[in-house]
């Protein structure tokens, strides 16, 4: 008898010694969760502040462990407070908050769905969005396409929201990291959402000199070839301070 109390005693504290592990891992969890909230919050306000969205338009989400958090629909960024975080697990299953989640929800699933990212911004930056009108492919204007993975392509048009636009998006997005949606704006992903947001940057850019370079009467921008971006891109992967 004494053994089986042993025991017992033995298995209950096994049990009260994992209900412990995850209470104090909860904790963490959630303080995680509440900082890459105040960080997604912040970049969606500064997709605003850059002239990337107007409005309530674009969105951003970020992926901590199985949830992502993204911002909700309809609601200006500069409202958003802590207590209206908005996640849902990679079924699109709601978990935490009361504030509907962004109307492009599908195509942020599929991104994370599809690759290794941590982080989206989708914006209606300007230039890239009448590039999205004019080409199937933006194209080669400048060799920070290569940081992108290559020629970044035009997804086909879908209603916004729709399974059909995440499916075309996913698509353009094969072997890249940004692509233009046509007549909409564009997506990027990356490790990230500082990282997302500068190849968000980056494309709008390129856009931008593209557009640029393109209207100047009896003339036409030269043109890089892929051999040229993807060299590029190689050395890309090296830029930057190590460690």
């Amino acid at each position: 008898m004494a053994e089986q109390r042993r025991d017992a005693r033995g298995d209950r504290g096994g049990r009260e010694g994992a209900q412990g592990a995850r209470e104090r891992h909860a904790p963490d969890a959630r303080g995680a969760e509440e900082r890459a909230w105040d960080e997604l919050v912040a970049t969606a306000r500064r997709t605003v502040a850059d002239g990337l969205v107007v409005g309530t338009s674009g969105n951003v989400s970020v992926r901590v462990g199985d949830t992502v958090l993204v911002t909700p629909t309809g609601v200006p960024y500069d409202r958003l407070t802590p207590g209206d975080a908005v996640g849902v697990d990679l079924d699109g299953r709601q978990v935490r908050g009361s504030l509907l989640p962004t109307s492009e929800l599908p195509m942020h699933l599929a991104v994370y769905r599809a690759t290794d990212a941590r982080a989206v911004v989708h914006t209606h930056a300007p230039h890239a969005t009448a590039v999205s009108t004019l080409v199937a492919e933006l194209p080669l204007i400048h060799y920070m396409a290569g940081d992108l993975g290559g020629p970044v392509r035009v997804a086909p048009y879908a209603t916004y929201g729709t399974p059909e636009l995440a499916e075309n998006m996913r698509l353009a997005l094969s072997r890249r990291t940004a692509c233009l949606l046509q007549n909409h704006g564009t997506i990027a992903h990356g490790a990230s959402l500082s990282q997302a947001y500068d190849r968000t940057a980056q494309l709008e850019w390129m856009c931008r000199v593209w557009l640029t370079a393109s209207s100047v009467p009896g003339l036409s921008p030269s043109l890089l070839t892929r051999e040229q971006v993807d060299e590029a891109g190689e050395r890309l992967r090296g830029y930057g301070q190590r460690g």
